[in-house]
């Protein structure tokens, strides 16, 4: 339990740090671009399984808002659950129903997680929109907000597999062909 603790607070911390590097960047709307609290929320599924994942998916975005101001309080409550969904989308599908010992399983856990992700998002903007009176519709916004994020996603397919591997290989991963293995984080 300290072992995911620890790690848990590690991919909070990188929730926190990552985003900022990208706002340092000087490139406008480089979160929206980017994307960059996903990578942390996304390894913490592979890593912790779908429960850490939601929680930090959950708890990242609320702490990066009260210490920084990104994201901003009216963009905060979807992305509380968009990232809630990114983090336990991945360990269910890596972890808890075995992609993870699949051939390009971290690839479809990451595209089956994204789509999830983004399809809570669109739901929480028309539960939003229908019960606030706002002017938006949910799969539209979600529809902009993605193709937006197209520069995030790829970098998302490019750096988690190799890093889910190395980590996978590394016996930071819970190896999901057996529970209880060696692999497992205490």
């Amino acid at each position: 339990m300290t072992k995911k603790l620890t790690l848990g607070a590690f991919f909070i911390a990188l929730a926190i740090i990552v985003p900022q590097i990208f706002h340092l960047s000087g490139i406008p709307q480089s979160g929206n671009v980017f994307l960059p609290m996903h990578l942390p929320v996304l390894l913490c599924g592979f890593v912790l399984g779908p429960v850490w994942g939601l929680a930090i998916g959950a708890a990242s975005p609320v702490i990066s808002s009260f210490l920084t101001g990104m994201p901003p309080m009216a963009r905060l409550p979807f992305m509380i659950f968009e990232l809630a969904a990114y983090g336990a989308l991945t360990g269910l599908l890596f972890q808890t129903l075995g992609l993870g010992s699949k051939r390009f399983g971290s690839i479809l856990t990451l595209a089956g997680a994204m789509a999830g992700g983004r399809m809570i998002y669109a739901l929480c903007l028309l539960a939003a929109a229908s019960l606030f009176g706002m002017n938006i519709t949910g799969p539209a916004a979600a529809i902009t907000a993605t193709v937006t994020g197209i520069p995030g996603i790829v970098l998302q397919f490019i750096f988690i597999p190799p890093i889910v591997y190395a980590l996978k290989k590394g016996g930071f991963i819970y190896d999901t062909a057996g529970a209880g293995s060696r692999n497992t984080p205490q």
